[in-house]
């Protein structure tokens, strides 16, 4: 896609029932909520997290949290599963050692989006950005560190993997408007799984 970011194409599909089993697991501890950005929009994406930290969003501003504050509870661990599935990704994708200690959790119903945004509230920026695809295919955009330059649009299918860093860790990317349809696995929705190194 870009120095520093590749796309790998269906990378996970032979984990993908233990991916999905571990999933279910989380969002029944850690539901789904469209969160509040600080300017008082309602994000038409739902989110959760597992990991030691989560990201959060209200009118105070964007943060991680070691807590759920709908729960008052800590979020979720990482799976096994998804630490495997988020090293071997960066490694396939140039980076070794990767450990995440953070996975944002997003999910898209027909019509949902994600506007052009940096990933830039971790303290680790030397990390890559790890993203997984689930379910009914999105169109990803991909642009330069300006939010001015021109993005680049993919095609992601269930079981593709974006990953992104170095040179490109900072660059701008969001989700058009997600396209109706029925995934067999996942119904009429997109799952995101970004993974993160905070600290």
């Amino acid at each position: 896609m870009a120095e520093g970011a590749v796309l790998l194409r269906g990378l996970f599909r032979a984990d993908e029932p233990e991916i999905i089993s571990a999933l279910r697991a989380i969002v029944a501890q850690a539901p789904f909520r469209r969160m509040v950005t600080p300017g008082g929009h309602t994000m038409s994406v739902a989110m959760t997290n597992c990991g030691s930290k989560g990201w959060v969003t209200d009118i105070s501003g964007y943060r991680y949290d070691v807590n759920d504050p709908e729960s008052g509870r800590p979020w979720p661990a990482l799976p096994p599963s998804f630490l495997d599935l988020a090293r071997r990704a960066a490694e396939q994708g140039g980076f070794a050692d990767f450990v995440p200690d953070a996975c944002l959790i997003n999910r898209y119903v027909p019509g949902a989006k994600m506007s052009l945004h940096q990933d830039k509230d971790e303290l680790d920026l030397g990390a890559p950005i790890v993203s997984v695809s689930l379910g009914l295919p999105a169109v990803f955009m991909f642009g330069g560190l300006a939010r001015s330059e021109k993005a680049k649009r993919y095609r992601l299918e269930h079981g593709d993997i974006a990953v992104w860093g170095g040179p490109a860790r900072l660059a701008y990317h969001g989700v058009a408007p997600l396209a109706d349809g029925e995934h067999p696995l996942m119904g009429r929705q997109r799952i995101n799984l970004t993974f993160r190194k905070v600290q």
